[in-house]
């Protein structure tokens, strides 16, 4: 029996949960921009309180490693290790994009194989952080900072109807309304649940972070604008 902590930070909605062998037990979250620092520990004691009762019988803390909000990220990651430091625990990383697309498969029941996933997480003006997948979360095309435009997914969208979710979806949909097989979703909001199933085959694969050394995958450097 495995109990994971699981911490989701990477865009502004807070959420935390908790799963035993991949399925969730209890979680809280609230999607509202800038609320990470102040209710992340609150959120952790609510659900260890209203599940296992015992920090002691958590087995792992997992954490969405990005890429997503550089304080987002910051924050959940120092939070889930200095769990893991306290409680002696390893520590997990899921890929933040992988897990949306393992979400939103389950929460639209989607099984034709003919169909893609794109999550996309605002990178701001029209550029978004995303990836391809299929249904059984294989990834068709690699994580990178994409700037959308028209001819963004065509040579894919010739060939297949792609969802795209998430809160970089939403603000592409002008551009990719030309392509037939583009299917916008701006509902969809990441959730620390979406992580149960593949935080827990890391953990039968023991596939831990190194507690000291591990940092989130920001995918492009945190730059701070000065005012002139």
């Amino acid at each position: 029996m495995a109990i994971i902590l699981l911490i989701e930070t990477a865009t502004q909605c807070c959420s935390v949960a908790i799963a035993q062998d991949g399925a969730l037990l209890y979680k809280k979250e609230l999607n509202e921009q800038n609320v990470h620092a102040g209710l992340i520990t609150l959120f952790i004691d609510e659900v260890i309180n209203n599940s296992i009762a015992d920090y002691a019988k958590i087995d792992a803390v997992a954490v969405s490693r990005g890429p997503g909000s550089y304080t987002g990220l910051r924050i959940g990651v120092s939070t889930a290790k200095g769990l893991c430091y306290a409680l002696d625990k390893p520590l997990i990383a899921v890929d933040t994009l992988q897990a949306m697309a393992y979400g939103f498969k389950a929460q639209y029941k989607i099984e034709d194989d003919k169909i893609r996933l794109c999550p996309m997480i605002d990178a701001r003006r029209m550029e978004v952080y995303c990836a391809l997948y299929d249904v059984k979360g294989i990834l068709v095309l690699p994580t990178e900072a994409k700037i959308i435009d028209e001819y963004s997914f065509s040579n894919k969208l010739n060939e297949h109807k792609i969802y795209f979710f998430g809160d970089g979806a939403s603000k592409c949909g002008n551009a990719l309304s030309a392509q037939s097989n583009a299917i916008i979703v701006d509902n969809f909001i990441n959730s620390a649940e979406d992580m149960c199933a593949l935080a827990y085959q890391k953990f039968i694969a023991n596939q831990f972070e190194n507690v000291a050394y591990f940092e989130p995958f920001y995918l492009k450097e945190f730059i701070v604008l000065s005012k002139s």
